[in-house]
């Protein structure tokens, strides 16, 4: 590790802050002045002791820890003397941050571009070639191999989610709005009867849930394993209730609220029976609006079906179950890991007869797909949609 001074230390280390920032961590102003007191009682030359107070100081969770040593590596290597001036060495560790975000920081860090795909493999239209990490974005679920789904673990905690926030009828003081006679008058009292201002209220603001409706059936087992690690992803953040149906209907919300990812699908496996089975849909979609629908969907929830739309029961029924479901949400999405596949057709009975009652069919087949859609709830307004 390079030598350190004490003028100089400062905003490289607040550099590495918004590193880590944009790579999802918790690095702000607070962090940065605890880390800068750390290092007063450590000795900085060791590069080893330095490393373990930032590393006490910006991580919080286990998870983290892959993140903080990939950040930490790229951010402090140490000057190599075979590279040009001006450039640091490839490193074999990545970081999944957003791709503007990661032109920013090569430029930044000085650092050479990635090599290019091998003849043999197409790069994406809207990829650079910088980066394998924008390649893996935009591979699809189905041709990953292991190692590349462990990593669409990290890409996938990282995602930009944030769900679009309805009006509540409750109010709540705010600087405009209509205003507030009762804490007003109450005001004036304070100060002898005398109107000094006036206060006003605004209706209180809140997200909307998500309810998530996951098929794990034969037809969906390329994907059932990303899909699970996507809604673990979103119930970390948001309020989220998450159902896995094949032949029958399992909700699996506290299961996926555990911290940690493996000990929540291995518990999902263990309570989840019917794992690449059949797809019964209808079936399903009727015994989550008969049990849970009452209880789950108030508060203008989101509902999102998840599956590729073979189904081997009932189509009337299949109908029947999602026009009340769409009655019952505020929107209801279909997400099809198909639908990102060139040439597919909706031509299957299922999803046939399920596009007429959907608001919005999307794919779900890569990372790129499952972050399109984060924005598209950010943005859903406050009307449901008619179709």
């Amino acid at each position: 590790m390079e030598p350190r001074t004490a003028p100089t230390l400062l905003p490289r280390l607040a550099g590495f802050a918004r590193l880590l920032h944009d790579a999802g961590l918790d690095a702000g102003p607070g962090r940065l002045k605890d880390a800068t007191q750390a290092l007063n009682h450590v000795d900085i030359a060791l590069e080893d002791d330095f490393r373990e107070t930032l590393r006490c100081v910006f991580v919080s969770r286990r998870e983290e820890l892959p993140l903080f040593d990939a950040a930490f590596d790229i951010y402090w290597a140490p000057p190599d003397p075979r590279v040009m001036a001006g450039q640091v060495p490839m490193r074999g560790r990545s970081l999944p941050l957003d791709p503007e975000r990661a032109k920013a920081w090569l430029k930044v860090l000085g650092s050479p571009q990635s090599p290019l795909p091998r003849e043999n493999e197409e790069t994406p239209a809207s990829s650079s070639g910088y980066s394998a990490q924008e390649l893996l974005r935009v591979k699809n679920f189905d041709q990953m191999s292991w190692e590349e789904s462990e990593q669409v673990r990290r890409l996938l905690a990282q995602s930009p989610w944030r769900l679009a926030e309805r009006r509540t009828r409750r109010l709540a003081a705010a600087r405009s709005g209509r205003v507030d006679l009762r804490r007003t008058a109450r005001q004036a009292v304070r100060s002898s009867g005398e109107l000094v201002w006036l206060l006003h209220r605004q209706p209180r603001v809140r997200r909307r849930p998500l309810v998530l409706l996951c098929d794990v059936s034969g037809s969906m087992e390329r994907y059932s394993r990303q899909l699970l690690i996507f809604a673990h992803a979103v119930a970390r953040r948001e309020d989220v209730e998450t159902f896995v149906f094949s032949t029958r209907l399992t909700r699996i919300t506290r299961l996926l609220r555990r911290r940690e990812l493996d000990r929540a699908l291995d518990a999902v496996s263990k309570q989840v029976h019917d794992f690449s089975g059949g797809t019964r849909i209808g079936e399903a979609l009727h015994e989550f609006n008969r049990k849970w629908a009452r209880r789950v969907l108030g508060h203008g929830a989101v509902v999102i079906v998840v599956s590729d739309g073979w189904d081997r029961g009932d189509v009337g029924l299949l109908e029947s179950e999602l026009e009340r479901l769409r009655r019952s949400a505020h929107r209801l999405i279909w997400l099809n890991p198909l639908l990102g596949s060139e040439g597919y057709e909706p031509v299957t009975r299922g999803m046939s007869a399920a596009l007429p009652h959907v608001d919005d069919f999307l794919a779900a087949h890569n990372v790129v797909a499952l972050d399109e859609l984060g924005r598209h709830l950010a943005a859903l307004d406050s009307r449901r949609s008619r179709r």
